[in-house]
């Protein structure tokens, strides 16, 4: 993958990420990515999960899980990490 990626830093690629969250259809009101990192070249982002008091996720949950899902492989094909 990282030959054909562009090298990106942290900070811009979670704007990126970001962007995208806004912009996205299904999106919901205060789903954030607040971190990344990179495994075998795939994106991994990561933010709140909107855990319930007893720690199990809340059907907001599922939303950001598939808002993270959606970012690796929308963002894994063009940048890897370059920090």
């Amino acid at each position: 993958m990282q030959e054909t990626s562009k090298p990106i830093d942290r900070q811009s690629l979670l704007a990126e990420a970001n962007r995208l969250i806004r912009e996205h259809e299904d999106t919901l009101a205060g789903i954030e990515a607040t971190d990344v990192t990179q495994r075998n070249g795939v994106l991994i982002f990561s933010g709140e999960f909107y855990l319930d008091e007893q720690g199990l996720p809340t059907p907001k949950s599922t939303a950001v899980f598939n808002m993270f899902k959606y970012l690796a492989h929308a963002l894994s094909e063009k940048y890897h990490l370059i920090d």
